[in-house]
């Protein structure tokens, strides 16, 4: 007679958990390459979120444990402090309100109106088409440095201030928003190049039926926008909406020239985090904290809009 083995004879399984087949099978997997393979990546990771972790536990240490430590080494429970933190909040508080101010409008404004004119410049048919899209493409490659000078002088003939003098006296309306205004303004001009390009390529995939169609149905050409190419412009605008506001929060050098009042109440995030740098003794661990503080919306927008930039971008 044939012995059953115990396992088999009281029903229990046999079978290896799942987990363990999928570590034998890796395992089983490995090659020379590919360990190889993975350890170069491993260390391409370490070496490119090495000065991430280093500035954030610098944010975390009061400055004489920064002084006692490496950078890269996390805080003791003698050397952690929030200090920097509450330092940088305090400091950059109205800077940041200053740049959401800044931000969110001119993004909205560059994005729209790049739809408008690559609409116009795509899906109508008119003379001259050519020569418009290379000048756009073409200011797209204009520098900054080149139009310092200009803008500066414009402002300054246009007064601002003066010209909306009449919204001083409005409630939660400030002098130094004229400031702001002119910022705006700047980067609404120099992202329209830019979104205006991105649009194209996504309109120039659209079907000329679809177009067609609707004029046969007796639909002008806002009416078409508005209908047709707006609601399905979704995920071309989170791309632009999110590459825009990127660039609007991160700068700097036209923030410096524009604000006439350095670092004062028209100051935007940039320039805040700018002035932490302190005097002579260097506050390491308070410009850490607000270079993570300057970094939290935008960080914020690609958490919650990671997902439509991706799908905007493959088309």
């Amino acid at each position: 007679m044939t012995e059953v083995p115990p396992a088999e004879a009281e029903g229990e399984p046999t079978a290896e958990p799942g987990y363990r087949a999928r570590v034998r099978a890796f395992a089983d997997g490995l090659t020379v390459r590919r360990v190889v393979l993975y350890t170069i990546l491993v260390g391409l990771v370490g070496f490119y979120l090495a000065p991430l972790e280093a500035g954030l536990m610098t944010a975390f240490k009061s400055s004489e444990a920064f002084q006692r430590t490496l950078p890269i080494m996390p805080p003791s429970v003698t050397g952690f402090s929030l200090a920097a933190w509450q330092t940088a909040f305090r400091e950059m508080t109205d800077a940041l309100l200053n740049s959401l101010i800044l931000a969110v409008p001119a993004t909205i404004f560059s994005a729209l109106l790049g739809s408008l004119a690559a609409y116009g410049l795509t899906t109508l048919d008119w003379r001259g088409q050519v020569p418009i899209v290379a000048l756009f493409i073409a200011g797209i490659f204009i520098p900054y440095q080149a139009v310092l000078v200009p803008l500066f002088r414009f402002f300054a003939i246009l007064n601002t201030p003066e010209l909306l003098s009449f919204l001083w006296g409005l409630p939660l309306m400030h002098e130094h928003y004229a400031s702001l205004f002119n910022l705006i303004v700047t980067h609404t001009a120099y992202g329209i190049p830019i979104t205006t390009l991105l649009f194209r390529g996504y309109y120039s995939k659209f079907s000329d039926e679809m177009v067609e169609a609707a004029r046969l149905d007796g639909a002008d050409a806002f009416t078409i926008y508005r209908r047709i190419v707006l609601p399905l412009s979704t995920p071309i605008f989170a791309v632009t909406l999110i590459y825009q506001f990127t660039q609007v929060w991160n700068d700097l050098l036209f923030a410096l020239v524009i604000i006439p009042s350095g670092s004062g109440p028209a100051a935007v995030v940039t320039m805040a985090l700018n002035s932490l740098t302190g005097g002579i003794i260097q506050s390491f661990n308070t410009q850490m904290a607000g270079a993570f503080v300057a970094a939290l919306p935008t960080l914020l927008v690609y958490i919650f809009f990671g997902d439509k930039f991706a799908k905007g971008v493959a088309g």
